[in-house]
This record gives C-alpha cells, structure tokens and sequence, in this order.
C-alpha cells in the first residue's frame, strides 16, 4: 500500500506561510551547523597550542635543542597558525549565520548590519564645504538644518623612531674634572631596544604565536632589519 502523499495548503496565504516555515527551519540547520563547524576548529586549534606548549616544556626540562626538534615546533607553530585563521574565519560564519535566525512572527528579520565605534576612539572630523549659493535660485541667502555624519574606521601605520638618550659633558673650570650623569637604565645591557620593542616582540611570539622568522620579514618589509639571531 502507497503512503499518501503530504497535503498541500489549498490557498496561497497558506503556501506562503509554509514555504517561510522551511526556510526559517532551513537557515536554523545552517546556523547550528556553522557553530559546530567553528567549535571543531576552535578544539582543533587548542589541541595543537597545547602539545606545542608541552614539547616546549619538554625542550626546557630535558635540554633537547636538536634540529628536529626545532623543525617540528616550527611546523608545529605554523599549523597552530592556520588552525587559529581558520577557526576565526569558522566563527565569523557562525555569527554571520547565526544573524539571520532573528525571527518576528512569520518572517525572518536580519539584525542590525553594524554596532556603533567604541566612543573612546578619538574622532577626526572632516567637513565637507557647502555650496556658497543654492543650486536651484542662485540664492546666496542659506541657513544650515543640520548635518549628516558618516562614520568610517581608519588605523594609523606603526612608525618608528630612535630615540637619543644625550649625556652632556661638563669640565670644572677650577679643578678641571669632567663629570657626566649616569647611563639610564637599560632592560638588555648595551642593547639597543627600548622597552616597547621588547614587549611589542614578546607578544607577538607568545601571545600571538608569530615566529620570529616572520617577525623579521615584517619588520624587514617596514624598512627595519632585525635578523632572527638579533631577536
């Protein structure tokens, strides 16, 4: 014996409701299965970072410096790399698919496509010039209503300098002793990174997980040469 076929609404109002239902459940599926998508990249990531952190660890207590094991945390970083680039890009979907699961009634409504900038970001404003006489009359007679503001997020390049720590000499004119205040103190002895670039490279090799090889290549990029062996 067949099995009777699902009934069809009978009017068009009907349909409509129906074919909204599986598209609500449609695009419910695709969100839930985004998440886990970028939870399993996310565990993925965390396991590599965690056998890189114990063979670290291992380096450390049992003095193991061979070549192979310094391919293999090298490899081992790299991969930690692609795993944290794709888990970012598997939560970006999730949010993304999650989004447009908002649902009012009998159809689905997409959330605000953009929050507002952080108001501790400072502001620079830039003002169009307004016309001097109005377009239709030629009247130069205008009164301002108000404005419209856009706002666009901008960040400024990373600059370097050097900074000249100057110790003037001075002679006595009565005993002729030369005298010079101290040298500052300095993190590295004779080194010539301040403490910003320090941190700035700590960071990125351990809370970022940039080698130092590619930290040199950026650095080279920007006009610096900072070899790994100096790093």
């Amino acid at each position: 014996m067949k099995a009777a076929p699902e009934s069809l609404p009978s009017d068009l109002a009907c349909a409509h409701a129906m074919i909204l239902a599986e598209r609500a459940a449609r695009v419910e599926a695709e969100a839930i299965a985004a998440r886990a998508q970028a939870v399993n990249s996310s565990t993925e990531a965390l396991i590599v970072h965690l056998k890189l952190e114990i063979e670290k660890l291992r380096r450390e207590l049992y003095g193991s410096r061979s070549e192979r094991k310094a391919r293999l945390l090298e490899q081992m970083e790299l991969q930690l790399e692609d795993l944290e680039a794709a888990a970012t890009e598997d939560e970006l979907a999730a949010e993304k698919a999650a989004a447009l699961t908002q649902t009012v009634k009998s159809f689905q409504r997409k959330r605000p496509s953009r929050k507002p900038f952080p108001e501790h970001l400072p502001r620079e404003r830039i003002v169009i010039a307004a016309p001097e006489s109005c377009p239709c009359c030629g009247s130069g007679k205008l009164s301002k209503l108000g404005e419209d503001i856009t706002e666009s997020l901008e960040v400024i390049p990373r600059q370097w300098k050097v900074i000249q720590t100057v110790r003037e000499k001075f002679s006595c004119r009565e005993c002729e002793k030369i005298t010079q205040p101290p040298a500052p103190f300095h993190v590295t002895p004779r080194g010539f990174a301040g403490p910003n670039l320090l941190a700035m490279i700590l960071f990125e090799k351990f809370g970022q997980h940039q080698p130092l090889n590619r930290q040199s290549e950026r650095y080279r990029r920007e006009g610096i040469d900072l070899s790994v062996s100096t790093l």
